[in-house]
Parts: C-alpha cells; sequence; structure tokens
C-alpha cells in the first residue's frame, strides 16, 4: 500500500483465500456451545454465470466432481438461478458430515478458480439452525456466508416465519461470538441479504 492510499484511506482489496472454508467446522463448535446452532448438512456457491462453451464445460465439470459419489448413496448437487439472475448449486450431506460439506464447497470454488472463472465467484454458505422450542415448528435459520473477493465472513440470520426481514441482533451476536474461528467482514454494509438462497 502507497502513502497516498494510506492518507486518502485506501486499502488494498483483500486476496480470496479458498482455505478460509475449512474453519468452518471450527465455527460450527463454537455456534454449537454459544448459541445452540447445528449444521443442517447444506452449503451453496453463488456465481454469476457467463456465457460461452468454457464456462458451460467448466460448470459440467463442477456438478460431476459433485456428483461423484452418487452411486455410493449421495445425492446429487441442484443448480438453480435466482431472481436476480445469479447460479447457484447446492450441496447435500447429513448434519454430521460437516467437513465433507466443506469440501465440496471448497472444491467448486476452487474449480471455478483455477479455469479463469474466479471473478465470477461471489458468496458461500453453510446454514445452520436452532430449534426455537416448538414455536409452531419454527426454528431460526443463519448462514456463515463466506464473501470470495473479499476473502471473509459474516451472519445472516432472516426472522424465522418468512418475510424479508433480518435478526439483525442475533448478527451481532455470532459475529462476535466467531472473532476467534473466523476472518470476519468489518465492514457491516457488506453484510449482503442472501434471501432465498438454497439450502438456507
Amino acid at each position: 500500500m502507497g502513502i497516498l492510499d494510506a492518507l486518502f484511506g485506501r486499502t488494498k482489496p483483500v486476496k480470496p483465500d479458498l482455505d478460509q472454508l475449512f474453519g468452518i467446522p471450527s465455527a460450527a463448535l463454537t455456534l454449537e456451545a454459544g448459541a445452540g446452532f447445528l449444521p443442517t448438512g447444506l452449503g451453496s456457491v453463488c456465481f454469476a454465470a457467463v456465457e460461452g462453451a468454457a464456462f458451460v464445460q467448466v460448470e459440467q465439470q463442477v456438478r460431476a466432481l459433485l456428483d461423484a459419489d452418487t452411486e455410493r448413496g449421495g445425492v446429487p448437487v441442484e443448480a438453480s438461478k435466482d431472481g436476480y439472475g445469479y447460479s447457484w448449486l447446492l450441496a447435500r450431506h447429513s448434519s454430521g458430515e460437516l467437513p465433507e460439506l466443506v469440501n465440496d464447497l471448497h472444491a467448486v470454488n476452487s474449480e471455478l478458480e483455477a479455469n479463469g472463472f474466479g471473478p465470477q465467484l461471489l458468496c458461500s454458505l453453510v446454514a445452520f439452525r436452532r430449534d426455537e422450542g416448538g414455536r409452531n415448528g419454527e426454528g431460526q435459520s443463519l448462514a456463515l456466508v463466506y464473501l470470495y473477493k473479499r476473502g471473509t465472513f459474516y451472519p445472516f440470520a432472516p426472522m424465522p416465519g418468512g418475510g424479508e426481514r433480518r435478526n439483525s441482533p442475533l448478527e451481532l451476536q455470532i459475529n462476535a461470538m466467531l472473532a476467534n474461528d473466523l476472518r470476519l467482514e468489518k465492514d457491516l454494509g457488506r453484510w449482503f441479504p442472501v434471501w432465498g438462497a438454497p439450502g438456507l
């Protein structure tokens, strides 16, 4: 960083570090002990699809990679598009297979990055849930969202019952709780809502 950057408050962009994803299992232990959240076994990767045969081929390679264990009883990955036109790949595991889920998410990101499509990667998320004592069968959902271009995480907690409302106090509580487990996003303006994200 140069002296002019320091004077004008500009900072160097953080380089993506996909190995940060491997901190999620440790964070999951903290979440369970401190707030009663358990992994659901669901996680997804969001990216901006681009036109062209090269991207289609890489997307097919990624799906084939994740679908490789379907003969052994694994669940195939699900692809979808959201209302903004972004593509999502949803990976499913049992709730006790969080390391395997994280490996899948890491593999998707790595494959796209290795083939020159890193700029299309937006975020990855891992879903958690807390039983709220049987109130109408609703529990509190939580996602740990990894921002690819920032190399940081933030919590996203939609309010139970639907609608686009966030449980902001819970997000701040979880953020403080995970300070020693994950590289957290300090700029709250970048805690983007991921309404309707697959798996959440």
